[in-house]
């Protein structure tokens, strides 16, 4: 009888124990993702051991409004066309902003200098570089900065958390060239990626990279809406749709139509183009494909040393970059689109516009054929 007593006993003091341990756990966890500064205006960030349907109350006057959240394609550093290293100085701000996902339908951005992708950043390989991340006071988190091109704990993580109004500095040693994905990776990263929180940064080799008319900066990002896609008005964030990977819009730049009217690439036939793409994930590959075009070149996973030629569509992992490139030989407009084409309706997709002259020996149809036969009829007249 005592020995049933005291193994009784022994159970439910390891059950107590590991019931104090658990809690003690989320408690930390839970501790870690509140911010120290502006308590009363921090909320808990998602991650574990904290609640999946935990939700943010925003008030959207508290925010700045950013009429157009989506950075420029043709927004980018030029090439560095130098021969020796340098120190390059870097300097960010983490803002969270209201802007549009499309027309009449409003989301809490959290960015990288008020865009979507963040800007893109242009080192040499054996720069040093000194990056600055400052956080905007009014945001609502903690913000730090992974930089996949990093050799070191974190990419920068470890030595960036910085709280609203404040900043931290560190350096690095761009040693290796290639196309890098950087993101915030605060609290659970996967949601500071979501809402916006990402961008790239291109270490160039030591001898360059070969000349092109044009290049064009792209991110591929996931956005998780309360409310279903077209839904109107303000959308929070769904952590649960994030954890169950199913995205209302998967958007170019920021959001839907980005690359599309003003927004679009613009070249002319004979140039050739340099794509450097990039997709933020949190969940879904990128099958990026152009409608129309070959690339000629394509560096998979971003390695510049290796191009694979002639090929229709390239891989992106969430979290990686690609870099394509190929000349444009007939005028018209060619989509870009992610080739898990139901994508295309979460919005997807985009324009390069080609002009010029045509080329009948390349590419002709049955209505130009017709149109081309007219012409000729009349100027006989």
């Amino acid at each position: 009888m005592n020995n049933t007593i005291a193994k009784n006993l022994l159970s439910t003091l390891v059950i107590f124990s590991t019931l104090v341990i658990n809690f003690s756990a989320q408690a930390s966890e839970k501790s870690k993702n509140h911010t120290s500064k502006h308590s009363s205006k921090q909320k808990i960030n998602f991650g574990p051991g904290d609640h999946y349907q935990h939700e943010m109350d925003i008030n959207i006057s508290d925010y700045k409004k950013i009429d157009d959240i989506s950075k420029q394609a043709s927004d980018l550093p030029k090439p560095l066309n130098r021969n020796r290293p340098e120190k390059v100085i870097i300097n960010l701000k983490a803002v969270e902003v209201i802007s549009k996902i499309a027309p009449n339908i409003l989301y809490h951005y959290w960015t990288f200098n008020n865009t979507v992708p963040g800007p893109f950043l242009r080192v040499r390989e054996d720069d040093t570089v000194e990056l600055s991340l400052h956080n905007d006071k009014s945001s609502s988190h903690s913000h730090v900065i992974d930089l996949h091109a990093v050799t070191g704990p974190g990419g920068g993580k470890a030595v960036t958390e910085v709280e609203p109004g404040d900043t931290k500095t560190f350096s690095f040693k761009a040693t290796t060239p290639g196309l890098y994905v950087y993101h915030c990776a605060a609290g659970n990263p996967a949601t500071h990626i979501a809402n916006g929180m990402y961008g790239m940064i291109l270490v160039e080799p030591k001898q360059g990279l070969s000349k092109v008319d044009h290049e064009f900066y792209i991110m591929q990002g996931e956005l998780y809406t309360k409310g279903r896609i077209g839904k109107k008005g303000f959308q929070k964030f769904n952590s649960r749709k994030m954890l169950d990977e199913r995205p209302e819009y998967i958007v170019f730049n920021g959001r839907t139509g980005a690359l599309v009217g003003e927004g679009q690439l613009n070249a002319k036939v004979g140039e050739k183009i340099r794509l450097f793409i990039g997709n933020a994930g949190v969940a879904k590959i990128s099958s990026f494909h152009v409608i129309g075009e070959i690339f000629d070149r394509v560096f998979p996973e971003a390695s510049l040393s290796s191009p694979l030629q002639n090929v229709q569509t390239t891989l992106i992992p969430a979290g990686g970059a690609t870099v394509v490139e190929f000349q444009v030989d007939y005028p018209g407009n060619y989509v870009l689109v992610d080739h898990a084409l139901a994508r295309s309706d979460r919005g997807a997709w985009g324009i390069l516009n080609v002009t010029g002259s045509k080329n009948d020996s390349l590419y002709i149809g049955e209505t130009e054929k017709n149109m081309s036969h007219e012409k000729d009829r009349h100027s006989g007249h």
